[in-house]
């Protein structure tokens, strides 16, 4: 089953409320007496109920693996094949060190696109140059 993104009524209305900006498009229960959304009326959008869960073996995984949280790369090293790995909040040098070590180990990020950031880096010394 596909996973529904509930998002707050009229999101796509105003800019504030998130209308083409995605990080604001947050999740608010709909209050007030004659809210449609509330009174799940026909043709508004659906509210967070129980039955929307996720399986409990597959809740807070990522493609079924466990997310670990990298800030080094001693600590990628160590990483198990049911693990999926996260860059955690590090700087450029050791981002770098990271996505390399990763290319070379063959381990995917999930929160970086690797080749792409090595591309990058490299396209920026050469514009230093």
């Amino acid at each position: 089953m596909a996973r529904i993104k509930f998002l707050r009524r009229n999101t796509t209305k105003y800019l504030r409320l998130g209308k083409r900006r995605r990080k604001i498009q947050k999740w608010r229960a709909p209050k007030g007496r004659d809210n449609k959304m509330r009174l799940r009326e026909k043709g508004y959008p659906r509210t967070v109920e129980i039955g929307y869960k996720k399986n409990k073996k597959l809740r807070g995984k990522i493609d079924g693996k466990t997310p670990i949280i990298i800030n080094n790369v001693s600590e990628l090293e160590k990483i198990k094949k049911d693990q999926a790995v996260i860059i955690g909040r590090v700087g450029g040098k050791k981002k770098i060190e990271i996505a390399k070590k990763a290319s070379e180990m063959k381990i995917r990020i999930e929160n970086l696109n690797v080749e792409k950031f090595i591309k990058n880096i490299n396209q920026k010394k050469e514009n230093k140059k």
